[in-house]
């Protein structure tokens, strides 16, 4: 069973979700309408934050790796949404090359690239995982803690392909999201390429994802007639910022001051007591490295030393330039006494399950995508795709339609980001 919210959501965002379940017909018909006109990423992970006057995504993934935390009971969603993932872009289903991060020893994340290998295999395509690390020079076996086998393998080109020395896929499946760049190997291949390469972090830009969600979000809350605000979070960038040596502060000060002044606007309209916050993070990469809380503009200015170091520098040893000032939304879902935000995970146009991020020592305007994390999957009764009318709308299936909803939302907002990225 799912574990129960300890929070009483009630409010702006039972309003929302009873708009949701009403209109469900009309947002399933626009959700086909707009996978007619948009290709659909192949797979995806959208973090959202409820708030119980907001229900919002704050970040997208577009190699999501964390396919091990979802509940076992919805692998059977997995595979036939992989199926129809794969036999889009390779209909003879001759094999599928799968790459991962370049983590030998992150055993929580293998284990995610094992289940991804399970879950093609059971789709009924043929998968072999090959690795970018120039140490992995023959097949080589990793045990898993939960006695499971992953075994990597050298990648071989041979022209403008790409497999191994026994095996020729017709597609290139990856789970590297490029922070460091495109490795040669993987430029100008004559297979497909999935996400492409320029969905990597080497370009893409959470800027650029939402502005295309803040479209996104506004044709659809027309659609519903709501306000988009509820789904949205505010945003603004700022670039050519260094910490350590201080460049760009006043343009991020004045930055996260706009933000909070239209969020106090917000609040004040929907008579939501707390206090406006912003989270400040890199316009690019993940593991949710260099984020941090701010309430007021003056903490841009007053950060120590220790605090501008760990601003900085990101996955890969990369620098921070551009930075992302984004609406902070509250979460008020706990676990146990822990602070907990809800995972849901996408492949094809399908929502197949998800999980809770939850952390003790983080508190409920605070990033909980950092160490100490722990996971907790969510059974998503029914599916949260399929409400139950017959139930409340803050029932447990009726919270996970509006879940994967506003999921999908991104999705479909990463799918424009793609096309202005692929035919700029």
């Amino acid at each position: 069973m799912v574990p129960h919210l300890t929070t009483a959501l009630t409010g702006p965002l039972l309003d929302l979700e009873l708009r949701f379940l009403n209109a469900m017909p009309t947002i399933e018909h626009w959700f086909r309408a707009q996978w007619l006109e948009h290709a659909v990423p192949f797979y995806a992970s959208v973090d959202l934050r409820n708030s119980g006057f907001k229900l919002a995504p704050v970040d997208t993934n577009l190699f999501p790796g964390g396919f091990n935390n979802l509940n076992p009971d919805f692998l059977p969603l997995c595979v036939q949404a992989m199926q129809s993932a794969v036999e889009k872009i390779c209909p003879e289903a001759r094999g599928v090359l799968l790459i991962p991060e370049n983590h030998t020893r992150n055993m929580f994340y293998l284990q995610n690239v094992a289940q991804l290998v399970t879950i093609i295999k059971q789709a009924g395509m043929r998968v072999r995982v090959g690795s970018l690390l120039p140490e992995i020079t023959e097949a080589t076996p990793i045990q898993l803690p939960n006695g499971a086998t992953l075994t990597l393998e050298p990648l071989v080109r041979r022209g403008r392909r790409l497999g191994l020395a026994d095996f020729d896929p017709c597609v290139v499946l990856l789970n590297n999201d490029l922070s460091a760049g495109v490795p040669d190997i993987l430029q100008n291949l004559e297979q497909e390429v999935y996400p492409p390469l320029s969905a990597g972090w080497h370009m893409r830009r959470k800027s650029q994802h939402f502005a295309a969600y803040d479209r996104v979000a506004g044709e659809f809350a027309k659609l519903l007639g709501i306000d988009p605000w509820l789904i949205n979070p505010y945003f603004a960038v700022c670039n050519q910022v260094n910490f350590h040596e201080r460049v760009g502060e006043a343009c991020l000060a004045a930055q996260v001051d706009g933000v909070l002044q239209k969020m106090r606007a917000k609040y004040a309209e929907y008579g939501v007591k707390h206090d406006p916050f912003v989270i400040v993070k890199p316009d690019a990469g993940t593991y949710g490295m260099g984020v941090m809380t701010v309430k007021d503009a003056s903490e841009i200015t007053g950060l120590n030393r220790k605090q501008r170091n760990k601003m900085a520098v990101v996955k890969e040893g990369l620098e921070v330039s551009d930075v992302l000032v984004q609406e902070g939304v509250y979460t008020f879902e706990h676990i146990n006494d822990a602070v907990a935000e809800p995972v849901v995970y996408m492949v094809d146009h399908y929502v197949v399950g998800g999980f809770y991020r939850v952390h003790t020592t983080r508190g409920v305007d605070e990033n909980l995508n950092a160490p100490g994390m722990s996971f907790e999957p969510l059974a998503f009764e029914s599916c949260c795709t399929l409400p139950n009318p017959d139930c409340a709308p803050d029932d447990t299936p009726n919270r996970f339609y509006a879940y994967g909803v506003v999921a999908r939302l991104a999705l479909l907002a990463a799918s424009l980001e793609i096309e202005a990225a692929e035919n700029p």
